[in-house]
């Protein structure tokens, strides 16, 4: 798949927070996804064992969730753990993996957050702007914000605020089960990527797409010698 390459990844958390509040300005969050045309849907996931990281798509079909391609990609973990500074931990091995897909997804779902961030640039939003399709932030813990009046019943919704602006929802995706935390990431808007996120969320908590890719990412082979 093409990539249209930012940035190199070489750079220091001070750095990176610069960069971060460059790239925020170019995020489109207010553009509807047309859930009519979507065929294939991607999850995303990376996951870090022995400071080895290991990043999964999976693609599948959609609405049937069928898989049709599952990529893989493996390198030491370059970054330090820094909460709002995920996109350069996984960044690297996400564009490895992102290279190696073969399909054309429609729509990318992504274990991290999109604007739903301090700078509004979570995980989804900057790889969004690497890869140019739509992409959905979907969190499954509060990075900021707060929300209040969620029903336990699957399907609730309520909105996420951060500074009078509303940057997500905490979706319901099982009743009685924790909230995600759903945002635009890049060509995408609030209401369309909630929408399909609940539509990807027949059975677990963890929409379809983000649960084969967790499990993929989680299977750690040993690296070629």
């Amino acid at each position: 798949m093409k990539l249209h390459h930012r940035h190199d990844w070489n750079l220091t958390p001070t750095e990176a927070v610069a960069l971060q509040q460059e790239l925020r300005t170019e995020v489109v969050s207010d553009r509807p996804i047309d859930l009519d045309e979507v065929k294939l849907v991607a999850g995303v996931d990376v996951s870090v064992k022995n400071e080895q990281s290991q990043a999964a798509i999976v693609v599948v079909t959609y609405p049937g969730f069928l898989p049709v391609e599952t990529v893989l990609a493996q390198r030491p973990t370059p970054f330090p753990y820094v909460p709002g500074l995920l996109s350069f931990r996984e960044g690297p091995v996400l564009e490895e993996a992102f290279e190696k897909l073969k399909a054309e997804p429609d729509v990318f779902l992504f274990d991290g957050m999109g604007i739903a961030h301090p700078r509004r640039i979570g995980i989804a939003s900057h790889m969004g702007l690497w890869l140019q399709r739509p992409t959905i932030g979907c969190g499954k813990t509060l990075l900021c914000g707060r929300y209040k009046d969620l029903g336990e019943e699957k399907g609730s919704a309520a909105p996420l605020i951060d500074r009078k602006e509303t940057i997500g929802v905490a979706l319901r995706t099982r009743t009685a089960k924790n909230p995600m935390f759903i945002s635009p990431g890049h060509l995408a808007d609030i209401a369309t990527a909630t929408e399909l996120v609940l539509r990807c969320s027949p059975k677990y908590r963890l929409p379809e797409p983000i649960r084969l890719a967790h499990n993929a990412a989680g299977q750690f082979s040993p690296l070629p010698a």
